[in-house]
């Protein structure tokens, strides 16, 4: 994996606030100690969450969006650090491995491709490139038995994760098949037909690619869902999905009902907890919305998941502290740093 860095223990210490008589997560977390080893390492640690970023926008930009989603992981890191080591929660049971660094196929294409379309093409074949590395990683962390936590970057990112965890959690012999279900909270059901891998058809590709059985999407806006793509819901028994409009509108269901509902209908094998931070109200994305769920809900949305569903990972995607529009938001990485925490603190319970 030519584009992954790795962390050693200052790393970590070096973006912990350290402070008399407390114990911060950035003291208690383990790091690899040798990467040439990583892969003896995953299977012999003790650990059982194993936590990295891709902080990249290449997908979101192969989607026509705006760029600014590989901000969101330094921020997120900085606060999850000096997250209070204690009693409801320690860095003792995760791993952290480091973060993907895609920058210099970013620079080639912003210095090579000229115009519009074929920056667009340019980008929709780096994001392949993207998908081979993180496929790489995420299996050889699911064939040893761990969680992985995954922090993007752009929603592209949940193809290279569906399609590393079936296999590596099937040659665990975790599931009979290689291939998962999805839960997704998001305004977006991100099942745009295939054209160049982008961060509106990775469900589509890993679907057509045959490791994605069942599907499941909460919070969809109506007012952003493509006629074709709702038909393809409509007649694919093996999707399914609950509008924003449907819980929070009409009150047809409360929301957690609605995420009972979507754990009910992926209970089959092991599940992806899927979170594209664009369907939080007011959070900074490629495709920020005035009118979504709060916080709250999405903490409880990973909370209730990670107790109620078999997860296979975790994927929080779309956040940013700052858009390359100029927007900015400082808050998007603590946001992040409560969702990991719920849902570890859930999952170990359950």
């Amino acid at each position: 994996m030519k584009h992954f860095k790795w962390y050693n223990k200052q790393d970590a210490l070096s973006l912990t606030k350290l402070r008399r008589f407390e114990t911060k997560l950035g003291e208690t977390i383990h790091l690899v100690k040798d990467s040439k080893d990583w892969r003896m390492l995953l299977q012999n640690h003790t650990a059982q969450y194993v936590l990295f970023g891709i902080p990249e926008d290449i997908g979101i930009k192969a989607n026509s969006g705006i760029g600014g989603a590989d901000t969101a992981w330094l921020s997120f890191l900085q606060s999850f650090l000096n997250v209070q080591s204690n009693d409801f929660f320690s860095g003792e049971n995760i791993l952290l491995l480091g973060h993907f660094d895609f920058g210099d196929i970013q620079y080639l294409i912003e210095a090579n491709a000229h115009g519009p379309e074929e920056k667009l093409q340019a980008y929709r074949h780096a994001v392949s490139t993207i998908d081979d590395e993180v496929e790489e990683l995420v299996k050889s962390i699911t064939e040893s038995g761990k969680l992985p936590i995954v922090i993007g970057g752009g929603h592209n990112n949940a193809y290279p994760l569906i399609k590393g965890s079936a296999k590596g959690w099937h040659k665990k012999g975790q599931i009979p098949l290689a291939q998962i279900n999805c839960i997704n909270l998001d305004a977006h059901v991100d099942y745009r037909p295939i054209e160049g891998r982008h961060s509106g058809n990775a469900f589509r590709y890993a679907a057509e690619d045959g490791y994605l059985e069942k599907y499941c999407v909460i919070g969809l806006h109506e007012n952003y869902l493509p006629q074709n793509i709702w038909m393809d819901i409509i007649n694919n028994p093996f999707m399914d999905c609950i509008t924003y409009e449907d819980i929070f509108v009409h009150e047809k269901r409360s929301f957690i009902q609605s995420v009972a509902h979507a754990t009910g209908f992926t209970e089959s094998t092991m599940a992806g907890i899927e979170l594209d931070l664009d369907c939080i109200e007011n959070v900074l994305c490629s495709a920020a919305t005035p009118s979504g769920v709060s916080a709250l809900h999405a903490r409880q949305y990973v909370a209730f998941s990670a107790m109620d569903a078999k997860p296979a990972y975790l994927h929080i995607c779309e956040g940013a502290t700052r858009l390359s529009d100029g927007s900015m938001n400082n808050s998007t990485g603590k946001l992040i740093s409560y969702l990991v925490s719920d849902f570890i603190k859930a999952h170990n319970i359950s």
